[in-house]
């Protein structure tokens, strides 16, 4: 929960008080801006949502796999957000100016968002018995998901950082 509040936070200060030009700036033809990123980010949160509540729900628990993915909790939070290695997300989840203006799309992630939130808050769902692969990570558990949710927001604040950071960003 602490890291989904921490990253929710984070990411919504980051994108605070852009303006249409710092919002749709690209640092290089194959890198996104920040509006891209978040895109991304609003989209995504929707995914690893659905996937949880209702694929992995769907599914049949099997605690007897609880041991492969016991010490993965770490790992996630470690992982996801190192942009030391690039990741090409999948076709669905790729920006494509779904949202007619920042502040809708924001809406958009904060509802989703906070829906992820008031699940974990309020599920008796087994979230430690259902499993998917993770491209990076291998095995993990429902719970652990979320932890990716959390990180990925991480990875993604790390990438707006770098396009503030890039020389031509505009001052306003």
């Amino acid at each position: 929960m602490s890291e989904l509040h921490a990253t929710r936070k984070a990411f919504l200060d980051s994108v605070a008080g852009l303006s249409k030009a710092q919002w749709d700036f690209k640092p290089g033809p194959d890198r996104w801006s920040i509006a891209e990123c978040a895109e991304h980010l609003a989209l995504s949160e929707d995914y690893f949502f659905d996937l949880v509540t209702k694929q992995l729900m769907a599914s049949p628990a099997t605690p007897g796999k609880r041991g492969e993915t016991k010490e993965k909790d770490a790992l996630v939070l470690k992982t996801i957000p190192d942009r030391s290695s690039k990741r090409l997300a999948p076709q669905e989840l790729q920006p494509a100016r779904r949202w007619p203006d920042p502040e809708t799309l924001l809406a958009h992630f904060k509802q989703s968002r906070d829906r992820t939130i008031a699940y974990l808050q309020t599920t008796q769902d087994d979230l430690r018995s259902r499993f998917r692969e993770h491209r990076v990570v291998g095995l993990i558990d429902a719970h652990q998901w979320f932890l990716v949710a959390a990180a990925h927001t991480q990875r993604h604040l790390a990438q707006i950082n770098e396009v503030k950071a890039a020389p031509d960003f505009p001052k306003r």
